[in-house]
């Protein structure tokens, strides 16, 4: 009896042990690589989508202090700069309303003193909802290859003058595939965190997802291309593979 009860217990531990390896496969966050930065906020050091109740919620952390850069101000739009903290994801793009199959669907946490991009609120509570595009910001953009932007640049895609595809419905009204939804970014010490509602995005079990920090360009014609991905400061991953798993 003894022996068939340890037999038991050693093929039960055995299950879960499997269980338990199994899961450290499907799900896991992305450690990179200290150093491969040249400003310390922007040097990813942990990267993770964690589901938290109703929430996904979105976590990057870095050598130095998150948000201690943001681009200088040049009083125009037309060249401006944008810095970004970046999870581009494996989910479709018809995810958050725009059309099916567009390119690759990244959330960003943004800062850009020369234009504002979430007309919709007041972030700064001054009673102008056109002059908070310093602050800390979120947004949903879908991100496609151009090489007008550099040699495998990428940039958020443009809307081609005349169409008129699905949209979101807080999409702020610039002709590129972007979203302005209302999660308010946490930046604290080495990390950024947003919480979004995993309901607005569907079938999230299998979302794949990497970390980027990286600086866009608004285009000096102000013309397609509008943005583009001009300097990449670190890739968590190292090559951009999505090697990220949303995690409980």
């Amino acid at each position: 009896m003894t022996r068939f009860l340890n037999a038991r217990r050693s093929a039960r531990a055995g299950a879960i042990m499997s269980l338990a390896l199994a899961a450290g496969v499907s799900a896991h966050d992305i450690k990179g690589t200290k150093g491969n930065a040249a400003k310390p906020d922007f040097d990813i050091v942990h990267t993770s989508i964690t589901r938290a109740g109703d929430d996904l919620v979105f976590s990057m952390a870095v050598s130095g202090k998150a948000g201690a850069s943001r681009p200088t101000p040049s009083g125009k739009l037309a060249g401006s700069s944008v810095y970004s903290y970046v999870w581009p994801t494996s989910l479709n793009s018809g995810a958050i309303g725009f059309e099916e199959d567009q390119g690759i669907l990244a959330f960003a946490v943004t800062s850009h003193p020369d234009f504002d991009d979430t007309p919709l609120y007041d972030e700064n509570g001054d009673g102008d909802k056109a002059n908070d595009g310093n602050l800390w910001h979120s947004h949903w953009v879908v991100l496609v290859p151009d090489e007008s932007c550099g040699k495998g640049a990428l940039k958020i895609r443009d809307i081609e003058e005349g169409a008129k595809p699905r949209l979101p419905s807080t999409w702020p009204g610039l002709p590129i595939l972007i979203d302005s939804p209302a999660y308010k970014p946490d930046l604290a010490g080495a990390r950024v965190v947003v919480r979004v509602p995993a309901a607005a995005l569907g079938d999230t079990k299998d979302i794949r997802f990497d970390g980027v920090t990286a600086g866009l360009r608004i285009n000096a014609s102000v013309h397609a291309p509008l943005a583009c991905v001009a300097d990449v400061f670190d890739i968590a991953s190292g090559d951009l593979s999505l090697p990220g798993r949303v995690m409980k």
